[in-house]
């Protein structure tokens, strides 16, 4: 009877009404989501391809940034379309069971992209400080089962704010004002306390985000202790041009992401409506479309490995047809 009673107060689909206060302009505002996300992908994808076809990033440091962008894409996708959906075709409509998966790759995907950010500041750590060891030390199977672990502690994390979100009683309206299914946004719809959920939405993000920051600040004073013993002024230059994009990347990573999860919380009375849901797709979006700017004007190896290719596609272009390729 409980179980059924469960069920009874459970919506069968859920609204997603957009952006509040500008759904006037959803057609409009479509136009830059679905620019910035075909861009994201062309950008990532194309920095997997390089990866992939240039042995000279065969490296730990790469692979990790496979991880980043593999998880870029995957926040992108899991956001972007159904954006459009509404914005374009007004299919605001979306199953509840699909709305709490939607929620789960969310936030499994956005605590891998704090892991792997972690993992590359520890390779960088290793890098500088261990640099006859770095090759010994992050193996191809140490790689493999952090990034494993990382994916793996997102999953046993999330899955526990899925399962507490199902269990609540709704009896309020099915109307989530967001262009995609936010934890707190869905929550907020129960007839029941919430506290349960708000606390241990907290607890994850400290203990994926909080833990992450702590482990990456950590590294990047052993970085700078190392750096700074450095005798040669070239050398101190090299080894912090090594980190540049990995600092850039965190800033743009966790900035819009500390205001995305806190304002919901606690910001309600000080931040309108269209602003967080603008902020907390910015904060889903802005990682996959700035990290392979980022990496690829900020990383030496990886301008190299583009104009290597580029020149060669040129100069295979060039050769007259018939003529062997020598």
């Amino acid at each position: 009877m409980e179980v059924a009673n469960l069920t009874e107060m459970m919506p069968s689909t859920i609204i997603l009404s957009g952006i509040p206060g500008l759904e006037e302009a959803h057609i409009w505002i479509a136009i830059p989501f679905c620019s910035v996300y075909l861009f994201a992908m062309v950008g990532n994808c194309g920095l997997l391809y390089l990866i992939w076809i240039e042995e000279a990033l065969h490296r730990p440091m790469y692979y990790f940034l496979c991880m980043l962008t593999l998880t870029d894409i995957a926040m992108g996708t899991c956001v972007v379309p159904q954006a459009i959906c509404i914005f374009w075709f007004k299919l605001k409509e979306v199953d509840f069971n699909a709305c709490l998966t939607q929620m789960f790759f969310i936030y499994t995907f956005t605590g891998m992209e704090s892991g792997v950010l972690m993992l590359m500041a520890l390779d960088r750590y290793v890098a500088i400080c261990y640099p006859l060891r770095y090759a010994t030390i992050l193996t191809n199977s140490v790689i493999t089962t952090a990034g494993a672990v990382t994916f793996l502690r997102g999953v046993m994390l999330v899955m526990p704010v899925v399962f507490l979100a199902r269990r609540l009683p709704y009896c309020r309206t099915n109307v989530i004002p967001h262009t995609c299914c936010d934890h707190m946004s869905v929550v907020k719809l129960a007839c029941a306390s919430i506290r349960t959920d708000t606390v241990y939405g907290l607890i994850v993000s400290l203990m994926i985000g909080g833990l992450d920051i702590i482990c990456i600040s950590i590294s990047y004073i052993m970085i700078l202790r190392a750096v700074l013993g450095l005798s040669s002024n070239e050398a101190r230059s090299k080894a912090f041009g090594t980190c540049t994009a990995h600092v850039c990347t965190m800033i743009t990573t966790y900035t819009p992401a500390i205001f995305s999860i806190i304002t919901p919380r606690f910001g309600n009375y000080r931040v309108t409506p269209h602003i967080q849901v603008l902020m907390a797709n910015v904060y889903l979006l802005l990682p996959a479309i700035l990290n392979p700017v980022t990496f690829g004007v900020k990383t030496k190896q990886i301008q190299e490995s583009f104009l290597k290719i580029f020149i060669r596609g040129k100069a295979s272009s060039e050769i007259p047809l018939g003529q062997d390729k020598k």
